[in-house]
């Protein structure tokens, strides 16, 4: 056997153990935040790319430090789609004759796959500012489904939070409560580089002034409650970051009214600092509004996953029909 036959034989051997592997093995689960771009180098490193980078790897609001939205793995046109399998989420660009987006979903990984064809340069950006938006919020959401399929595997017992507050909440095991009050609850996990966090709490509806400053009102509350969370120096206590104001959003969790802010906490007298994400719920059913708010402490780490998890955990909220 000469050597041209015998590589032939390797070669043949190798694709069919690779494609025998495919069909046995279990997908590829990806990390979080992390999307495969899929576009030759031509327009990575051009126009194009810039686009998909100033939109997709833009920074997180409300983090202490700056950190991409996602996680950009760069890809050439000419590898198959199947192969990249690194991420949950894959964008596909190329030039073609026709102008084209298109959203696949699959059940298996990745979930989502996003085509923008274009016909030249200007058509295919022209495509990623119309259709961004769209794809960052159904990346986040499937993040946040992922988060939440794995965490329910071991969950925290609900008994408390549920006769305290009437609410499912779907917290992980590794949290701990740390404070147990009438009308207010922290949970505490401690990782690696720092430390999550969990607040729940409610205060009457009437007691909250839903219809001038908002944000304010927000800010007032959730610093009342932050005499509850001191640090180790004296005359300590959480309060709402002061260098820079809130991100503030109306939205609809679990049905009802809801108020979306993003920010960073700071200990007074101290020199801790962290990002928080706060929904205040307005439940008139139970005549109150719920807040579930979460922070984390990871000093010279990265926190836009950790927030993306308490982020999660508060969107699995279900409150009780009365």
């Amino acid at each position: 056997m000469n050597k041209t036959h015998f590589l032939l034989l390797i070669l043949s051997l190798f694709f069919v153990s690779c494609f025998k592997n495919d069909k046995q093995s279990e997908p590829v689960s990806g990390k979080t935040n992390t999307i495969s771009i899929i576009i030759d180098d031509q327009l990575w490193y051009g126009e194009v790319g810039d686009s998909i980078r100033n939109k997709f790897a833009s920074p997180v609001l409300g983090l202490t430090q700056e950190e991409p939205i996602f996680t950009i793995n760069q890809y050439p046109a000419r590898l198959l789609e199947g192969f990249v399998t690194d991420s949950r989420s894959i964008i596909v660009v190329k030039k073609t004759a026709s102008d084209k987006f298109e959203i696949l979903h699959s059940k298996a990984l990745p979930h989502n796959t996003f085509r923008i064809y274009g016909k030249s340069v200007d058509d295919i950006i022209c495509s990623i500012e119309l259709n961004s938006t769209q794809i960052i919020k159904m990346i986040r959401d499937a993040e946040i489904q992922k988060i939440q399929q794995d965490n329910s595997k071991s969950l925290l017992n609900p008994a408390v939070i549920k006769n305290k507050f009437h609410v499912d909440l779907q917290i992980p095991t590794g949290y701990e409560y740390m404070l147990h009050k009438k009308n207010f609850i922290w949970l505490k996990k401690d990782i690696i580089s720092g430390n999550t966090s969990l607040l729940i709490y409610q205060i009457p509806l009437r007691s909250f002034k839903m219809k001038n400053d908002v944000v304010g009102s927000i800010i007032k509350m959730r610093d009342s409650v932050g005499k509850y969370i001191k640090g180790r120096e004296p005359n300590t206590r959480m309060i709402t970051g002061e260098a820079y104001a809130p991100y503030f959003s109306n939205i609809t969790l679990d049905g009802k009214k809801a108020f979306e802010t993003k920010g960073t906490w700071e200990l007074k007298n101290d020199f801790m600092a962290g990002p928080f994400v706060n929904y205040a719920i307005v439940d008139p059913k139970y005549n109150r509004l719920l807040v579930i708010e979460g922070f984390c402490y990871s000093p010279s780490n990265q926190e836009r996953d950790l927030m993306l998890d308490l982020e999660a955990i508060i969107k699995s909220v279900k409150i009780d029909k009365r």
